[in-house]
């Protein structure tokens, strides 16, 4: 595990901690976080991502980024050429995702723009509102807030998606980074990470409660192809790998240089560098120095930030596809839920303030009328002359109507 050391800062909570717990609880999400780089290679209809998606032990959210998903040229950039890799590759995710066997398992789907592969859960499998409904106070189409934007730098840049999963705020971020190996490389992929940050913007209707930068999220994902190489040449790079010094390499990787990821965590590589191979091949690229050489690097990375995330897996899938090998992260990432039953137990209150004041009795009454359960309390209360006894008590009708009754009982 890499941790590298800074911080970001965060958004003050609106409310004290102390009166957070008593309405919050934690759970835990399973996170799966897929990247790959297709080099514009158009995959076949029938195409196995199983392994890379790691179905066998299935995640409550799938988060899978693409680099160079239509090919880099001048007909596509343009837009005189049709994407059509794009709906292969949904029709792909799906069919695998349609794979999982649900148990008890609520979900909902988003897609943006609307795409009309998308994930079709089973008829059995119970809607998502009917959970929601006990969980939370606020509407169940808030329990998954979504935003996203892109920041398109040249012919890379980035999507970020933010999410608010129940109370906490999660946010994505899919980026393809400047390549090259040449020293000024490294200046603009690290320029790259900093414009990511300043350009991306969410919530822009200003809504209190949501975040609007990347640093203002409790929970936070990046990756990609983030391109950045080894501080060795094509022959050490080589002779590393086919020593399986995983640890030596990482101390060439230019990742960790330059402060761009300071305070973010990296799962153990414990692969191979995953760019650059031939074609339907497990060699990598150079091996024949007259056809031109690329050394070797670990360019596509999952890197997480932020406290309650909690790593499972990291490796990558022998797929031959492109150049580049697909990459898979799989996490338990802590989330924090209102609940509503809990809340319900302490709506109802009496309060007291100031000395001489002893409480006698705190009891609720099982009457039926409404919604809410009477409370009531009694108090002895000190004041200079007479002892009062005093019986309040409180009781909600309907939602908004408040009916306050009291007695005051002198005593000799």
């Amino acid at each position: 595990m890499h941790l590298n050391q800074g911080a970001f800062p965060r958004l003050p909570r609106q409310k004290s901690e102390t009166s957070r717990a008593q309405f919050i609880f934690t759970k835990e999400l399973r996170v799966s976080v897929n990247t790959r780089n297709l080099g514009g290679e158009v995959p076949p209809e029938d195409l196995d991502i199983s392994e890379w998606l790691d179905i066998n032990n299935p995640a409550d959210v799938y988060v899978i980024g693409f680099q160079e998903i239509i090919p880099l040229n001048a007909g596509y950039i343009i837009g005189s050429e049709d994407t059509h890799p794009i709906p292969i590759w949904e029709n792909i995710i799906c069919k695998t995702l349609n794979k999982i066997q649900l148990v008890n398992i609520k979900f909902k789907c988003f897609s943006d723009p609307p795409s009309q592969s998308r994930f079709k859960p089973s008829k059995d499998t119970p809607n998502i509102k009917d959970e929601v409904v006990l969980e939370s106070d606020i509407d169940s189409e808030q329990q998954l807030c979504i935003f996203n934007d892109s920041v398109p730098i040249n012919s890379e840049g980035s999507v970020s998606v933010s999410m608010s999963i129940y109370q906490t705020h999660f946010c994505f971020i899919c980026t393809h980074l400047t390549s090259g190996e040449r020293e000024i490389d490294i200046i603009k992929r690290n320029t790259d990470v900093s414009e990511i940050y300043k350009r991306t913007h969410f919530n822009i209707d200003y809504v209190a409660a949501l975040p609007r930068r990347i640093k203002d999220h409790e929970r936070i994902i990046w990756l990609g192809d983030l391109n950045y190489r080894f501080d060795l040449s094509y022959e050490e790079t080589c002779e590393l790998i086919s020593q399986k010094a995983w640890s030596k390499l990482l101390e060439s990787d230019q990742l960790w240089k330059g402060g761009s990821f300071d305070g973010w965590t990296e799962g153990t590589l414990n692969f191979p560098p995953t760019y650059k191979y031939e074609l339907n091949s497990d060699k990598y690229y150079g091996s024949d120095p007259k056809v031109g050489r690329r050394t070797p690097a670990w360019c596509d990375r999952i890197l997480s930030f932020g406290k309650g995330i909690r790593q499972l897996s990291y490796q990558r899938t022998e797929d031959r596809l492109s150049d580049h090998r697909p990459v898979s992260a799989s996490y338990m990432i802590e989330v924090e839920v209102l609940s509503l039953r809990m809340r319900c137990k302490l709506c109802d209150r009496i309060l007291s303030f100031g000395k001489g004041i002893r409480q006698l009795s705190y009891q609720r009454t099982e009457d039926r009328l409404s919604d809410h359960r009477p409370v009531s309390a009694s108090y002895m209360i000190e004041v200079e002359v007479l002892s009062l006894r005093v019986r309040c008590g409180l009781e909600f009708v309907g939602i908004n109507l408040l009916r306050q009754t009291g007695e005051i009982v002198l005593l000799d």
